[in-house]
């Protein structure tokens, strides 16, 4: 009997420490460590996320899963009952080290029935509608400090990697001859960062031989915050990558849309990228999620 481990974090600024802590204290025996890869949001469905697909088909009857606490794994009432149905049809244990659901057997089912105990169900629901009411009001603060930002002239969304007080040297120093290279390993940034700064300098932007197609042109569109979360967890190229890192998030009540500033080829690619979301596998919010990015880039790209 496998014991398995599961580990994720929000963002690729956190750590799994606190997580290490826990289950090193646990003293799992030779544990199988599954770990999502850093930035891997909550919001995607557990059963979307690569790791945790990759245990299910690693795993056999009678294995254990062990997370630190319940919402590593899981995010609200409905990605908790199903996983707890996967789990009991693959006749998988669930244990959990720390955080309200340690003390419960989330695996209860009746004996008859073979459904999940209607006590558990009841504490399921509840613990996690007070965990999803507790992720809302921070959102809530969130978003009223980033609108007294916006007031103060302060924008959203990531900073750009070469500051404002560094763009002009940049550019000054391309200009003069130096390579993008010598450029990032002067200013300590990744070669897509000094793209960024010096874009409408690089030659595919420059459109000076006679009858050149004058340049594509960035255009700015809503991307539901369900596709961003998919795809954030995609193997990207840089391009894509930096579009999606140079979105600005937008709040739409309990949810989100990036706004994205792409030219259209970035837009279709990305599109294409999240093409999983329309398979059967997907859950229903997805699916919807994809048709309205898709409807969004095709809207702009019909004839006038």
């Amino acid at each position: 009997m496998a014991n398995l481990v599961y580990k994720r974090v929000s963002t690729d600024q956190q750590s799994t420490a606190r997580q290490d802590l826990v289950l090193d204290e646990a003293g799992i025996e030779d544990p199988v460590v599954f770990e999502e890869a850093p930035g891997t949001s909550s919001r995607l469905h557990p059963l979307q996320r690569p790791k945790f697909r990759e245990l299910l088909i690693y795993a056999r009857p009678g294995d254990t899963v062990h997370i630190s606490e319940m919402f590593r794994l899981v995010r609200g009432t409905g990605h908790i009952l199903d996983v707890l149905d996967i789990l009991h049809r693959d006749r998988l244990a669930l244990r959990i080290h720390d955080g309200a659901f340690s003390a419960m057997d989330l695996t209860a089912r009746h004996p008859r029935t073979g459904e999940l105990l209607s006590t558990v169900k009841f504490m399921v629901q509840t613990l996690a509608a007070a965990g999803e009411l507790q992720r809302d009001l921070q959102r809530e603060l969130t978003y009223d400090g980033l609108r007294a930002a916006e007031a103060k002239g302060n924008k959203g969304g990531r900073r750009p990697a070469v500051t404002a007080g560094k763009t002009d040297e940049v550019r000054a120093a391309y200009l003069e001859g130096r390579s993008i290279a010598a450029l990032a390993r002067e200013h300590h940034v990744s070669r897509g960062a000094i793209r960024t700064a010096v874009a409408d300098l690089l030659p595919e932007y420059a459109a000076d031989a006679p009858g050149a197609p004058a340049p594509e042109l960035p255009v700015v569109l809503d991307m539901p915050g369900k596709v961003a979360d998919f795809l954030r967890t995609a193997e990207l190229a840089p391009a894509e990558r930096a579009a999606l890192d140079l979105g600005v998030t937008v709040r739409r009540g309990q949810g989100y849309t990036l706004r994205v500033t792409a030219v259209a080829a970035i837009h279709r690619r990305l599109l294409d990228l999240c093409q999983p979301l329309d398979a059967t596998a997907a859950v229903p919010a997805q699916r919807k999620a994809r048709r309205e990015y898709a409807n969004r880039v095709s809207t702009h790209e019909a004839p006038a």
